[in-house]
Protein backbone atom coordinates (compact mmCIF):
# COMPACT_ATOMS: atom_id res chain seq x y z
CA UNK A 1 0.00 0.00 0.00
CA UNK A 2 1.48 3.47 -1.00
CA UNK A 3 1.50 6.54 1.34
CA UNK A 4 -1.21 8.12 -0.80
CA UNK A 5 -3.68 5.54 -0.24
CA UNK A 6 -3.16 5.96 3.18
CA UNK A 7 -2.50 9.77 4.12
CA UNK A 8 -3.62 13.08 2.24
CA UNK A 9 -0.91 15.28 0.08
CA UNK A 10 -0.77 18.06 3.21
CA UNK A 11 1.52 19.27 5.61
CA UNK A 12 2.67 17.67 8.52
CA UNK A 13 3.55 19.51 11.51
CA UNK A 14 4.93 18.25 14.72
CA UNK A 15 3.99 14.80 15.49
CA UNK A 16 0.42 15.29 13.86
CA UNK A 17 -0.39 13.04 10.48
CA UNK A 18 -3.76 13.77 8.51
CA UNK A 19 -5.84 10.99 7.54
CA UNK A 20 -9.16 9.26 6.43
CA UNK A 21 -11.11 7.78 8.87
CA UNK A 22 -11.67 4.85 6.73
CA UNK A 23 -7.82 4.06 6.57
CA UNK A 24 -7.32 3.97 10.20
CA UNK A 25 -10.45 2.00 11.01
CA UNK A 26 -9.68 -0.35 7.88
CA UNK A 27 -6.25 -0.69 9.11
CA UNK A 28 -6.74 -1.15 13.06
CA UNK A 29 -10.06 -3.97 11.13
CA UNK A 30 -7.28 -5.75 9.07
CA UNK A 31 -4.97 -6.15 11.82
CA UNK A 32 -7.04 -7.21 14.72
CA UNK A 33 -9.18 -10.25 13.15
CA UNK A 34 -10.12 -12.49 15.82
CA UNK A 35 -11.20 -16.09 13.99
CA UNK A 36 -14.14 -17.94 15.26
CA UNK A 37 -12.26 -21.28 14.48
CA UNK A 38 -15.51 -23.91 13.59
CA UNK A 39 -13.38 -26.95 13.26
CA UNK A 40 -16.28 -29.69 11.96
CA UNK A 41 -13.69 -32.26 10.29
CA UNK A 42 -9.77 -33.15 9.01
CA UNK A 43 -9.70 -29.42 7.65
CA UNK A 44 -9.21 -28.25 11.67
CA UNK A 45 -6.09 -30.08 12.09
CA UNK A 46 -4.61 -27.82 9.54
CA UNK A 47 -5.80 -24.86 10.78
CA UNK A 48 -4.44 -25.78 14.16
CA UNK A 49 -1.40 -26.23 12.21
CA UNK A 50 -1.48 -22.50 10.82
CA UNK A 51 -1.78 -21.40 14.63
CA UNK A 52 1.49 -23.25 15.55
CA UNK A 53 5.21 -22.13 16.29
CA UNK A 54 5.90 -23.25 11.84
CA UNK A 55 3.18 -20.99 10.11
CA UNK A 56 2.67 -18.60 13.14
CA UNK A 57 -0.78 -17.18 11.81
CA UNK A 58 0.05 -14.35 14.99
CA UNK A 59 2.35 -12.55 12.96
CA UNK A 60 -0.78 -11.31 10.93
CA UNK A 61 -3.17 -10.29 14.05
CA UNK A 62 -5.06 -13.45 14.21
CA UNK A 63 -3.56 -15.14 16.97
CA UNK A 64 -6.38 -14.57 19.21
CA UNK A 65 -8.83 -17.56 18.57
CA UNK A 66 -12.16 -16.83 20.32
CA UNK A 67 -14.56 -19.48 21.06
CA UNK A 68 -16.88 -17.45 22.12
CA UNK A 69 -18.97 -15.29 18.44
CA UNK A 70 -19.75 -12.48 20.96
CA UNK A 71 -15.67 -11.69 20.30
CA UNK A 72 -14.75 -12.96 17.18
CA UNK A 73 -15.10 -10.81 13.58
CA UNK A 74 -13.80 -14.11 11.44
CA UNK A 75 -15.75 -17.59 11.73
CA UNK A 76 -13.04 -20.11 9.73
CA UNK A 77 -15.64 -23.29 8.36
CA UNK A 78 -12.54 -25.88 8.26
CA UNK A 79 -14.75 -28.97 6.95
CA UNK A 80 -17.97 -31.09 6.13
CA UNK A 81 -20.88 -29.26 7.03
CA UNK A 82 -23.70 -31.38 7.90
CA UNK A 83 -27.35 -30.39 7.64
CA UNK A 84 -27.52 -31.22 11.38
CA UNK A 85 -24.52 -28.59 11.98
CA UNK A 86 -25.86 -25.79 9.87
CA UNK A 87 -28.14 -24.42 12.18
CA UNK A 88 -25.59 -24.50 14.68
CA UNK A 89 -23.32 -22.66 12.12
CA UNK A 90 -25.74 -20.07 11.20
CA UNK A 91 -27.18 -19.59 14.97
CA UNK A 92 -23.16 -18.65 15.60
CA UNK A 93 -22.66 -16.66 12.54
CA UNK A 94 -25.73 -14.68 13.74
CA UNK A 95 -24.48 -14.12 17.29
CA UNK A 96 -21.38 -12.09 15.53
CA UNK A 97 -20.88 -9.01 15.92
CA UNK A 98 -20.69 -6.74 12.66
CA UNK A 99 -18.68 -6.26 11.06
CA UNK A 100 -18.13 -10.21 10.14
CA UNK A 101 -16.64 -12.22 7.74
CA UNK A 102 -16.25 -16.06 6.77
CA UNK A 103 -13.95 -18.06 5.57
CA UNK A 104 -14.70 -21.42 4.03
CA UNK A 105 -11.76 -23.57 4.23
CA UNK A 106 -11.43 -27.06 2.34
CA UNK A 107 -13.27 -28.73 -0.52
CA UNK A 108 -16.13 -29.87 2.18
CA UNK A 109 -16.71 -26.56 3.17
CA UNK A 110 -16.71 -24.86 -0.14
CA UNK A 111 -18.48 -26.98 -2.26
CA UNK A 112 -19.24 -30.43 -0.31
CA UNK A 113 -16.47 -32.11 -1.67
CA UNK A 114 -16.59 -35.67 -1.84
CA UNK A 115 -19.45 -36.27 -0.23
CA UNK A 116 -22.55 -35.97 -2.56
CA UNK A 117 -25.08 -37.62 -0.16
CA UNK A 118 -28.36 -36.77 1.68
CA UNK A 119 -27.01 -35.57 4.85
CA UNK A 120 -23.77 -33.09 3.88
CA UNK A 121 -24.48 -29.38 2.18
CA UNK A 122 -23.10 -28.85 -0.75
CA UNK A 123 -21.61 -25.40 0.62
CA UNK A 124 -21.45 -23.37 3.28
CA UNK A 125 -22.41 -21.02 1.04
CA UNK A 126 -25.85 -21.74 1.12
CA UNK A 127 -25.85 -20.52 4.57
CA UNK A 128 -23.97 -17.71 5.54
CA UNK A 129 -22.24 -15.33 3.08
CA UNK A 130 -18.66 -16.50 2.19
CA UNK A 131 -15.70 -13.95 1.55
CA UNK A 132 -13.04 -16.25 0.99
CA UNK A 133 -12.76 -19.60 -0.20
CA UNK A 134 -9.53 -22.15 0.71
CA UNK A 135 -9.26 -24.49 -2.08
CA UNK A 136 -7.76 -28.18 -1.00
CA UNK A 137 -8.72 -31.25 0.66
CA UNK A 138 -7.51 -30.88 3.36
CA UNK A 139 -5.89 -27.18 2.67
CA UNK A 140 -2.30 -26.62 3.67
CA UNK A 141 -1.72 -23.99 6.61
CA UNK A 142 0.15 -21.77 3.87
CA UNK A 143 -3.45 -21.87 2.23
CA UNK A 144 -4.90 -20.27 5.02
CA UNK A 145 -2.49 -18.05 5.46
CA UNK A 146 -2.75 -16.85 2.01
CA UNK A 147 -6.55 -16.51 2.27
CA UNK A 148 -6.33 -14.65 5.42
CA UNK A 149 -4.33 -12.27 3.34
CA UNK A 150 -6.78 -12.46 0.68
CA UNK A 151 -9.47 -11.31 3.87
CA UNK A 152 -7.36 -8.48 4.67
CA UNK A 153 -6.62 -6.45 1.61
CA UNK A 154 -10.76 -7.00 1.19
CA UNK A 155 -11.43 -5.22 4.40
CA UNK A 156 -8.94 -2.53 4.12
CA UNK A 157 -10.73 -1.68 0.82
CA UNK A 158 -14.27 -1.62 2.21
CA UNK A 159 -16.06 1.74 3.47
CA UNK A 160 -16.18 1.40 6.95
CA UNK A 161 -17.76 5.16 7.65
CA UNK A 162 -20.64 5.17 5.14
CA UNK A 163 -22.85 3.58 7.45
CA UNK A 164 -22.13 6.05 10.10
CA UNK A 165 -24.58 8.43 8.77
CA UNK A 166 -26.89 9.87 10.62
CA UNK A 167 -30.20 8.98 10.33
CA UNK A 168 -32.89 11.87 10.43
CA UNK A 169 -34.38 10.52 13.53
CA UNK A 170 -31.48 11.38 15.30
CA UNK A 171 -30.49 14.36 13.31
CA UNK A 172 -33.67 16.29 14.20
CA UNK A 173 -32.59 15.58 17.95
CA UNK A 174 -29.20 17.24 17.79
Amino acid sequence: MSLNEVAYNGKVEGDVIVTKADAVINWIRKHSVWPMPMGLACCAIELMAAAASRYDISRFGMEVMRFSPRQSDCMIVAGTVTYKMAEVVRRIYDQMGDPKWVVAMGACASTGGMYRSYAVMQGVDTIVPVDVYVSGCPPRPEALLDAMIKLQDKISDESSVSNLKRSPETAMVN
